[in-house]
């Protein structure tokens, strides 16, 4: 009966998602029993794992935020999951309203709720997609009617590519895309870390890997490697709460590390 209320037919209420289970931690309502179920026993063993959630959210709105008052206009937020507080329409079009944005996620929960908040804004589209396929998603007649591939472009990866496996080539999945930007574009990355992480983040990460399908954490030096010949902007490749922090910002019962982030500009 649960499956009923939502837009999206054919939704697998047996299988967790990675979407929802993060709405779920960010109290969002967009999510069934057993995304609740598998977020409440990742809590249990990792307590810090919303902290770390809510850090990557505060990450996703300073980056799109900096890159805006930049002057970027065009955002591709990949593995964009359930919409909500300070999506990055949202951000970059209170910097500038001719910002336009496209979503891409697999999650048909995360694509219908996308595409029901974006009814009426003509400068953002959301996409049903795997964003490891590079040609589907830069094919995407949608994708090529809203972003201009000769202007910039900022490409987000925040939280995604910590579910490719090394088979897929994150890195290599970076580049392609990187490779079809026109100069002065951006990347920015989110990834959970290995660095000096506590083994309650070793046991959720499995958890992950379990119910969903594949969880990789990987070092700070992993991750910068996925940048390839990109040029990191100040302050670098940092923890994300170290990532241009709001002055005064403070975070209660912030873990030690949330995970590595950065922003990159391709020459």
């Amino acid at each position: 009966m649960e499956a009923q209320a939502w837009w999206a037919k054919g939704v697998d209420v047996r299988r967790p998602s990675s979407a929802r289970v993060y709405d779920v931690h960010l109290g969002g309502s967009h999510n069934f029993q057993v995304d609740r179920d598998l977020a409440e026993r990742a809590a249990e063993m990792m307590p810090t794992l919303p902290a770390v959630l809510r850090a990557n959210r505060s990450f996703l709105r300073r980056a799109v935020q900096h890159l805006a008052e930049l002057g970027v206009r065009q955002f591709l937020d990949l593995g964009s999951g359930i919409p909500t507080v300070g999506n990055v329409h949202e951000i970059a079009q209170r910097v500038d309203p001719r910002c336009r944005v496209v979503y891409v996620d697999n999650d048909l929960v995360a694509v219908a709720h996308s595409q029901a908040i974006l009814r009426g804004n003509d400068g953002a589209v959301a996409i049903r997609a795997d964003f490891r396929d590079v040609d589907e998603v830069l094919g995407d007649v949608r994708v090529q009617s809203t972003l201009d591939f000769d202007q910039p472009v900022a490409v987000l990866f925040f939280a995604v590519l910590h579910f490719v496996p090394d088979s897929d080539d994150p890195a290599g999945i970076v580049a392609r895309y990187a490779d079809r930007l026109c100069p002065g574009s951006y990347v920015a990355i989110s990834h959970a870390g290995s660095d000096g992480v506590e083994e309650a983040r070793v046991r959720a990460s499995a958890l992950y890997s379990e119910r969903i399908g594949g969880f990789f954490l990987r070092t700070n030096a992993e991750v910068a490697a996925m940048f390839g010949d990109l040029e990191l902007v100040e302050p670098g490749l940092v923890d994300l709460l170290d990532w241009h922090p709001d002055p005064g910002e403070k975070w209660v019962d912030a873990p030690l590390t949330t995970g590595p982030g950065g922003v990159a500009r391709k020459p």
